[in-house]
């Protein structure tokens, strides 16, 4: 059925008034969007990423009435609210049109599952997008993605810490790892990893686990994908989590939170020179022997 999307631009002290009302309104949905040009990173825990200047938008029945809520709007709040009709649509078909295949290193490609790579060689995960985080898109999943493309991974196992859609651990298994372990705090992860696994024909060399159900084990090969405070927080653990010799991704890290996340993890493994992708970084490093 056809939607009604009326969005209005505020600023950050009235943008939760707004979302109330629209709330109350009858509003089926309500979403925060950045108006300006102000990213918001790494809200604390418990909060909402709120901008400076934000645009505050509700999702309404193609019959409801929403003259009086914009005359309200607009006296309150001194800002002339945007009404759109969003005709109906399958919505995960419209995205899937823009969502093509994407190659990264040599020969690893991430494909939406109606799509074809005719590449000769080429190792191919195929992914639609879903709700965990994870299809290649990102800059930080990308640059995990073009280091694993680089190794050899024949027979090696791996840890995916933070494991979002599973994607990271489903292309080590392609690559050649005989195991992968995923792993994350949000259940609906581990929900996609296995679809991802299975969609794959991987599943069987997967494993999924809630942090609090993993039992630590290394492996020669770990990534963690996550965010510069969890990864500084979490530095010990996932330090110990590499083999000897064993070889250590870091991602979801700022350019200016570089140093803080290599000062957590110099003590126990030997660092490469970090790279970076539109603002984001990738440490690597290497666990020595003995």
């Amino acid at each position: 059925m056809p939607w009604q999307e009326l969005s209005i631009p505020t600023d950050r002290c009235n943008a939760e008034t707004i979302s109330d009302l629209l709330s109350e309104q009858g509003a089926l949905s309500v979403t925060f969007q950045d108006n300006g040009d102000q990213p918001v990173y790494e809200p604390e825990l418990g909060q909402t990423a709120i901008w400076r200047e934000t645009k505050v938008t509700g999702l309404f029945d193609e019959e409801a009435n929403l003259n009086q809520l914009c005359t309200q709007l607009q006296t309150k709040f001194c800002s002339t609210p945007k009404i759109v009709l969003l005709k109906d649509q399958i919505w995960e078909r419209s995205w899937l049109e823009h969502f093509k295949p994407m190659k990264f290193g040599d020969n690893l490609w991430i494909c939406p599952t109606e799509q074809h790579v005719s590449e000769e060689g080429a190792t191919v995960i195929k992914l639609d997008p879903g709700l965990a985080f994870g299809t290649g898109t990102h800059p930080t999943t990308s640059l995990c993605l073009k280091w694993l493309s680089e190794l050899d991974l024949t027979d090696k196992t791996v840890i995916d810490y933070g494991c979002g859609s599973g994607i990271l651990a489903v292309a080590a298994v392609l690559l050649g790892a005989k195991k992968a372990i995923a792993i994350d705090i949000d259940p609906q992860a581990l929900i996609a990893t296995k679809d991802n696994a299975e969609k794959n024909g991987v599943l069987s060399k997967v494993e999924c686990f809630l942090p609090e159900q993993f039992t630590p084990q290394t492996a020669d090969i770990v990534l963690a994908n996550i965010l510069a405070e969890p990864l500084i927080g979490l530095s010990e653990l996932i330090s110990e989590l590499v083999a000897p010799n064993g070889e250590l991704a870091l991602s979801g890290i700022l350019e200016e939170q570089v140093f803080s996340v290599r000062n957590a993890y110099c003590k126990k493994l030997e660092l490469a020179p970090t790279v970076f992708e539109e603002g984001w970084a990738r440490i690597t490093g290497k666990r020595a022997i003995g």
